[in-house]
């Protein structure tokens, strides 16, 4: 029910990674945000003032447990901030973080050289009708999360959850009103916008950004699928690769 969405790629994933000239189609004005090379956390605030601590993947730990799930070093990092955070107003309340540096990921080394552990939040999701929404099978509240059926918050708001939060949100580029189409245009799209991380922990990071994150600005009270929100990612990896495969 909480599990963040797949992100598509923009240019779509052909056999063995090879990027493909489809693109998604974006509608309207496109959001541009970093997208951080980390792991997928989430705090899953509830309306009694509990909380459920998650990876993408696996719930981890809930406030009051004496022992938790140490995986990739979620609980440690963020289990105290979560017991500081205002309990959930309306239905079940998800943030999700990127929480990256320390020895994360293989790019960490990117984004600190002392170890440094950060997080930044890219995503709130509120959930209303719980009581229907866990009388569903598994696989059914699973093809509702794939066919974009959370709600979750516009930038309007999720800039003010931020600061109700007090957690700093991944770095907005720019609003365009289009991307690039073809694959060389997209990649030196990608290298003019985003030369280096804008999230570095320390002065000895390496600086080299994984790519950005676009979504349009209409999301609002409905699910994605009845409002047409788009988002996709645009990764240095995917377009470096596909150079290096045409020579």
């Amino acid at each position: 029910m909480t599990k963040y969405p797949s992100i598509p790629t923009y240019h779509a994933l052909g056999d063995k990674g090879a990027l493909l000239e489809q693109t998604v189609n974006f509608d309207g004005e496109v959001i541009l945000t970093e997208k951080v090379d980390g792991t997928n956390s989430r705090i899953i605030l509830l309306p009694d003032g509990n909380f459920v601590l998650g990876s993408r993947e696996e719930l981890l730990f809930a406030k009051g447990d004496l022992i938790g799930n140490p995986a990739l070093g979620i609980v440690d990092a963020l289990k105290k901030i979560a017991d500081s955070l205002p309990q959930s107003q309306n239905g079940i309340a998800v943030t999700y973080l990127e929480l990256y540096g320390g020895k994360i990921t293989g790019a960490s080394k990117q984004y600190t050289s002392q170890q440094t552990v950060g997080w930044r939040l890219f995503d709130v999701a509120v959930l209303t009708d719980i009581e229907t929404l866990f009388a569903q099978p598994i696989k059914q509240l699973a093809a509702w999360r794939d066919r974009g059926g959370q709600v979750f918050l516009d930038e309007m708001q999720l800039t003010q959850a931020s600061k109700e939060y007090g957690f700093a949100l991944t770095p907005r580029i720019a609003t365009v009103t289009s991307l690039p189409v073809t694959i060389q245009e997209t990649h030196e799209f990608l290298k003019t916008m985003l030369p280096q991380t804008n999230v570095a922990l320390d002065v000895g990071a390496r600086g080299q950004a994984e790519g950005i994150v676009a979504r349009t600005t209409s999301r609002s009270a409905m699910p994605a699928a009845v409002r047409g929100a788009t988002i996709a990612k645009l990764r240095f990896e995917d377009y470096e690769r596909h150079s290096k495969r045409r020579g």
